[in-house]
């Protein structure tokens, strides 16, 4: 499967071999018996992986793992990993102890033997990451972290999964592609929503040509999160107005990046899928963008509103527009319009739409419209095309995602992850897409900064998208 010159990257797809639906159906009430029967030798990898840079193919029976970070996302991972019988968690780390206790109740609760626990300090991850014993390390972690622990895991012989954004400036974007490359060592960016169930239908019908030659994408995170972002674990739900080193959660730090910075902080939920569907750096990728930002009103009002006018936060000046757009052009003449908005009331969309010239799907009322089966200038529901076309992961293994988090979803990302660690593959979401989906947080910074001006994305595999090839995830999965 490789070619002798680790350097480049192949063109063969790894085969994967067929998993055979029982005749019988289990009789559950979680994943975990499905899980420990079968291992899931195929059914987690939704985009059939490649090998890469280095990293020769092995076959490992048990993924020994560690988790770098066990907040609340972190110990999600942990309750799905605790399913599997193909895995052990073999260490843990996080600087909050209370996180620390939860996460070892958790592991005993399932069963298992006492992970070993690092988090005296902000760089104790490093000491686990010397363990010999540890394969794979999951980071969950806030943004400021996601890269250099990343790079240290990567070095460290590590495969490493990261979660979203996975890095902030453009230099850690190249960071993280090199390292892959100097290393050998693979990273797969977590990118839950690529396995949503109505994303991988859309998916199907793109590879199908459903909607004919693409031509045009519109995606975001739009989620108001004030009540995330100003939360200090004591007044009632939605009405915190405190942050930092007085906030809990996701407040202590993530509200921060709404005050000093001004671009689209978190893109990856949304550019992630649609970048899967227009084939980025796999015969397509970004080739520029622009971004543009609203004023900053809405943590200022909800401050006001829930803390009174004489609080000390409601005389902050929050340098993140409300609504932040970005234009994205590729190279084989898509565009692709991002939205950040998180400080404003609203209820929760990703705001997806396909297009092409045949014609298009909007998840925001579920419609699809296609020419020459929709009844002319009338919108179809999209339920029955998205029944049709379901992804054959989701038909065979759908009940079995139960549970697992975000509508079933993180089941099928974290079992990517650790199949394509077991065989150290390429992970269907690696290094390069973390870096160029990532990349739109500098650049929309810099266009903001800069009245909008045009900003050019890197290319960060070095020409080779030219030749690498897409997931034939159909052909090569089933």
């Amino acid at each position: 499967f490789r070619e002798s010159n680790p350097k480049r990257i192949p063109l063969l797809i790894f085969k994967i071999p067929i998993f055979k639906q029982p005749n019988t159906r289990y009789d559950m009430s979680s994943r975990r018996d499905f899980v420990k029967k079968t291992a899931l030798v195929t059914a987690g990898i939704a985009l059939a992986p490649t090998l890469a840079y280095g990293g020769t193919k092995t076959t490992k029976d048990i993924l020994r793992v560690a988790l770098i970070g066990v907040g609340l996302r972190g110990t999600n991972h942990l309750t799905n990993l605790l399913q599997r019988k193909d895995v052990t968690v073999e260490a843990i780390c996080d600087i909050d102890s209370t996180r620390i206790t939860i996460a070892k109740e958790h592991i005993a609760k399932a069963g298992f033997k006492a992970p070993k626990v690092f988090g005296k300090d902000d760089y104790d991850y490093r000491n686990l990451l010397e363990d010999k014993n540890i394969d794979a390390v999951i980071i969950s972690t806030p943004w400021l972290w996601h890269t250099r622990m990343a790079v240290d895991a990567m070095k460290a012989g590590k495969y490493t999964g990261v979660e979203v954004s996975a890095a902030n400036t453009m230099e850690e974007c190249w960071d993280l592609v090199n390292t892959h490359e100097e290393t050998g060592s693979h990273l797969m960016i977590l990118e839950n929503v690529n396995y949503r169930r109505d994303i991988l239908a859309v998916l199907n019908m793109v590879r199908q040509e459903v909607f004919g030659e693409l031509i045009h994408f519109r995606c975001g995170y739009q989620h108001d999160l004030r009540f995330v972002k100003l939360n200090d674990g004591v007044t009632p739900y939605g009405k915190g107005v405190e942050f930092g080193e007085k906030g809990i959660s996701e407040s202590k730090w993530r509200t921060q990046h709404s005050l000093l910075r001004n671009g689209d902080v978190y893109p990856t939920h949304g550019v992630g899928p649609m970048a899967t569907m227009c084939n980025i750096n796999r015969g397509n990728r970004f080739m520029s963008m622009t971004s543009h930002a609203t004023k900053a009103v809405g943590l200022k009002k909800y401050i006001i509103e829930n803390g009174g006018k004489d609080h000390p936060n409601a005389k902050l000046n929050w340098k993140q527009g409300d609504v932040i757009t970005s234009t994205i052009d590729t190279a084989n003449g898509e565009t692709i319009i991002v939205t950040h908005d998180c400080n404003s009331p609203r209820p929760y969309s990703l705001g997806f739409r396909v297009q092409g010239s045949q014609g298009l799907w909007e998840v925001d009322g579920s419609r699809i419209y296609i020419e020459g089966k929709s009844e002319p200038h009338r919108w179809d529901d999209a339920k029955a095309w998205l029944d049709k076309y379901d992804h054959p992961l989701w038909k065979k293994y759908g009940e079995y995602a139960t549970g697992s988090g975000h509508g079933g979803m993180d089941f099928f990302v974290l079992n990517a992850f650790v199949e394509s660690a077991k065989e150290n593959l390429a992970p269907p979401l690696d290094a390069y897409d973390a870096a160029a989906w990532s990349a739109i947080t500098p650049l929309s910074e810099a266009s903001i900064a800069n009245n909008g001006e045009p900003q050019d994305f890197p290319d960060f595999t070095r020409g080779l998208w030219v030749r690498r090839k897409p997931y034939n995830w159909i052909k090569d999965t089933y």
